[in-house]
Order: C-alpha cells, then sequence, then structure tokens
C-alpha cells in the first residue's frame, strides 16, 4: 500500500500542470533523483527538454507492464544488468538507435539494442591498509585458506554478488564457481550481512581483511560530510583491482531503456544521446565516482588516484545469461549461511 501510494504520488509530476517547456520527456529511475538533477539540469539547458522524473527503489518495470500502451514512461533508468535485462524480458523496450550506442564499447550494449551502459561500476577488494600487504589480488584468492576467517561481503543473493558470480560462472563454468564460491564461504569472518559501506566498517573494527565491493563507495565514503565516521572506514582500506594483471576485473553498469510505448520516443532519443556525449558522461565521473563508458573521457581525479581499472571485456549479455545459475549455486553451497567447516 505504501509503495503504491508512493508511486501514485510521484506521478503526478507527469500528469500535473502544463510546462512552459515546448517538448518533454518522462524518466522512470530506480537511481536517485539527486543523483541525476545535474545531469537533468544540463540537458534541459541544452536542449530545452523538460525532464520528469519518477523515483522508486523498485516496481517501475512492473508499473510500465501494467501501464502498457498508455505508459508515459519515455526512458527507464536502472543500475545492474541483471534490472536492465528483467526489463528487456518483460518486453517494455523498443530498440535504441545504433548510432546512438556506437561510440561505447559494444559489450556494454544490448545486442537487440533493449538497453545501454551509461557508467560503470567496478567490483574490487577493499582490504585493511595495516593487516594486508598483498598488492596484486584475483577472485580466486578469495578462496585460499590464508584468508579463512578474514573475509567480508553482503549477501550473495544481492545483484551485486550475483554479477560477480555470473561472470565467474561465464569465465570458468559453474562447477569450478560451485567450488569457488564454497572456499569463499567457508573463509567468510561472519554470515554475509549489510550493504558495501558496512564491509568497510568490518575492516575498520577489525571483524574483517578484505572485503568485496563497488568502487564508487569509497568515493562517497571519503567525501561524505553528513557522517564523517564513514571518511574513517575509509581510511582504514585501500582498494584493490581484483585480476588486474588479466585485464579481467569484473564490471557492472548502470544503463538505459527506451520504453516500449514512449509518447516522448524522439525526445527520449536525444536524452539519451546526452547521457553519452562527453559532457554528461563527466558530469558522471564527478559527481558519482563512476567510470564513464565512453572512451576518452576520464575519471574523476579521485577514482584516478586508485589505479588504472583493467576490466574484463565480457560482454554483460553473457553475464545476464548466467544470473539464474548463479543465483542457484548460492541457495546450493549454502552461501549466506556461513562458513560450514
Amino acid at each position: 500500500m505504501k509503495k503504491t501510494l508512493l508511486l501514485a504520488t510521484l506521478g503526478v509530476a507527469l500528469t500535473g500542470t502544463a510546462s512552459a517547456y515546448a517538448e518533454e520527456i518522462n524518466v522512470y529511475s530506480y537511481r536517485q533523483p539527486e543523483l541525476l538533477k545535474p545531469l537533468t539540469d544540463a540537458f534541459e539547458a541544452e536542449t530545452g527538454i523538460k525532464t520528469n522524473v519518477l523515483f522508486a527503489k523498485q516496481g517501475l518495470v512492473d508499473r510500465v507492464v501494467s501501464e502498457g500502451e498508455n505508459s508515459p514512461a519515455d526512458v527507464l533508468l536502472t543500475v545492474d544488468i541483471g534490472r536492465l535485462d528483467a526489463a528487456k524480458q518483460a518486453g517494455v523496450w523498443q530498440p535504441i538507435p545504433q548510432e546512438i550506442t556506437a561510440d561505447i564499447p559494444q559489450q556494454y550494449v544490448d545486442p537487440d539494442g533493449a538497453w545501454a551502459a551509461l557508467s560503470l561500476r567496478a567490483r574490487v577488494f577493499y582490504v585493511s591498509k595495516d593487516r594486508v600487504e598483498e598488492e596484486n589480488l584475483s577472485y580466486a584468492d578469495l578462496a585460499d585458506p590464508k584468508w579463512k576467517g578474514r573475509v567480508c561481503t553482503r549477501s550473495g543473493q544481492h545483484v551485486y554478488s550475483i554479477g560477480l558470480i555470473a561472470s565467474q560462472i561465464a569465465n570458468n563454468g559453474e562447477e569450478a564457481t560451485k567450488e569457488w564460491l564454497e572456499d569463499v564461504r567457508d573463509n567468510l569472518a561472519r554470515k554475509p550481512t549489510g550493504n558495501d559501506r558496512a564491509q568497510v566498517k568490518a575492516i575498520y573494527s577489525g571483524e574483517c581483511d578484505i572485503a568485496i565491493g563497488n568502487t564508487y563507495y569509497m568515493g562517497k565514503m571519503l567525501t561524505n560530510e553528513t557522517e564523517p565516521e564513514q571518511k574513517d572506514w575509509a581510511a582504514s582500506v585501500r582498494l584493490v583491482y581484483p585480476d588486474a594483471e588479466q585485464s579481467k576485473t569484473h564490471v557492472n553498469i548502470s544503463g538505459v531503456v527506451l520504453a516500449k510505448h514512449a509518447p516522448n520516443a524522439e525526445a527520449g532519443q536525444k536524452f539519451i544521446d546526452f547521457l553519452l556525449s562527453e559532457e554528461a558522461q563527466s558530469i558522471y565521473a564527478e559527481s558519482n565516482f563512476e567510470f564513464p563508458v565512453l572512451p576518452g573521457v576520464e575519471a574523476s581525479d579521485l577514482v584516478a588516484s586508485w589505479g588504472e581499472l583493467k576490466a574484463d571485456d565480457l560482454a554483460l549479455s553473457e553475464i545476464a545469461d548466467k544470473r539464474d545459475e548463479a543465483s542457484k549455486l548460492v541457495d546450493e553451497v549454502k552461501f549466506d549461511e556461513g562458513p560450514q567447516n
């Protein structure tokens, strides 16, 4: 009921008073409005197209499905390849023109044009500055007995974890990934719990020495003025790109879908084109501490200080195809129950 009321309230922005703008687009977003505001402000200033944003933490794909041909959604923004693939499977998309996505690496574009990446986030290690000397580590190292009782992570069923496990299946096969997942489980310092920031806090408190998390959380913590204790957590760790020597660091994406029944499809295409421009990609880099998906656009100075990202070139569509297998493996090995021996 609360979610329904929230969406209904937010929906007023899409159906309310008349606008002074000649054109408008309606954006359904899983990304928080404050993260999008620098981008939507710049887009409006450049094009004169008004951007209405409806935000919710969940349920937007289902909403578009239920609205059917009457949906006001022009563009859907979300994070994680699984959520983008869910939008594709639900049939709420129309192809993004290839000329819009031609300049970004094609492993970050759906083969059918159902979605395209807007930014990258790497799944990396946070390691204790005081207790971990290793500079070069791999995802395989998490299974090494030397790390027994020293590893922290969030739930294996979280979308970020499923993406990493799915990439392991795509690269190494299901059986090898199952064995790896069992060994990682038994190296955990505790049952998987909390978000990525909580893993950094656990290292700070001495509960573990190495944790798995997304790169941009480090930027958010190091610059957090409202909760300055997070700066202390972040200062206790350094960031390691796993499998960097093999150019195999796992990346996930934030991405965009052009809605199937978009009433303002042409304006929606202009918005996607803008989000893939140098200007917007620089805003992603500076505001959100994410990696630009457009070649030639630099990461922020803070992100660059962590070293060079050498991303796995595995197509994100292949990771999407392995997500169900990954989820089944997590349950099969009882990963979220923590160490078994």
